[in-house]
C-alpha cells in the first residue's frame, strides 16, 4: 500500500514474515551505513527512532537509506501502527533535526547489519544441538532445520514429534519460544511437518 503523508510519500511493503514490514520513503532518511535499533534505550537520541519505538508494538528498526524496516510484536496490527509510523516519519522529517544521533551512528553502524540467512541458521543449529533436541529425544522425538528464509525459520519435527496431537503446543510453547529468546533475529518460525505421516496423525 501507499501512503500519503503530507507531501511526503511512503510506501509500505510486506515480507514473507508477517511481523515484518519495510516503509520506502521518496527521500533519503539516512545517508550512511546500516543502522539497526532493537529497543528504546538504543534510540535515545535518535528524534526519528524516539518517536517510533514510542508507538506502541514496535519492536525493532533497521534503517537503511530511503528505506525503514520495523519489526513489531504480536499484539500490533499494521492497519493500526502504519499510520502513526507514517506521521512518525514525517513530524521527524519536518522538525529539521538530525534523525539519526551521530553517537548512535558511529557506535552502531559497524554492528548493525542485519543476520544473514547462514549467520541464523548456524545459531538456530546449535540451539537445536545444545537445548531442544537433548530435551524432545526423551520423548522420540526431533527437530531440524527446512530451511531459513529471511528472518524465518522453516523447521521439520520427526520421530514422536511427527503426528503427535500435542506438537503445535510443542512447537508453540516450547521450541518457538526458546528461538525467539535465543536467537532474535529470527522472526517468525513455520512447521512444515508432514504430520499425517506420522505414526499417530492428528489429520485425517
Amino acid at each position: 500500500m501507499t501512503e500519503q503523508v503530507g507531501h511526503i510519500k511512503i510506501e509500505c511493503e510486506t515480507t514473507l514474515a508477517p511481523e515484518v514490514c519495510v516503509f520506502k520513503v521518496d527521500r533519503t532518511i539516512h545517508d550512511g551505513d546500516d543502522v539497526r535499533f532493537t529497543n528504546a534505550e538504543m534510540a535515545a537520541g535518535s528524534p526519528l527512532m524516539e518517536k517510533l519505538f514510542a508507538i506502541a508494538g514496535v519492536r525493532e528498526v533497521l534503517i537503511a537509506g530511503d528505506s525503514l524496516t520495523i519489526a513489531k510484536d504480536g499484539s500490533a496490527e499494521w492497519p493500526l501502527i502504519g499510520p502513526q509510523i507514517g506521521e512518525a516519519i514525517r513530524a521527524a522529517l519536518a522538525s529539521g533535526e538530525p534523525l539519526i544521533s551521530s553517537a548512535t551512528n558511529s557506535a552502531s553502524a559497524t554492528n548493525s547489519a542485519p543476520a544473514t540467512e547462514q549467520q541464523i541458521r548456524e545459531k538456530v543449529q546449535a540451539l537445536f544441538d545444545s537445548e531442544i533436541n537433548p530435551a524432545i529425544k526423551a520423548h522420540g522425538g526431533e527437530v531440524s532445520i527446512a530451511e531459513i528464509k529471511d528472518t524465518t525459520v522453516f523447521l521439520v519435527m520427526s520421530g514422536g514429534c511427527q503426528g503427535c496431537a500435542s506438537a503445535q503446543a510443542t512447537l508453540t510453547l516450547g521450541i518457538e519460544k526458546s528461538i525467539r529468546q535465543n536467537v532474535p533475529e529470527v522472526t517468525r518460525v513455520v512447521d512444515v511437518t508432514d504430520h499425517a505421516g506420522g505414526e499417530n496423525p492428528y489429520f485425517s
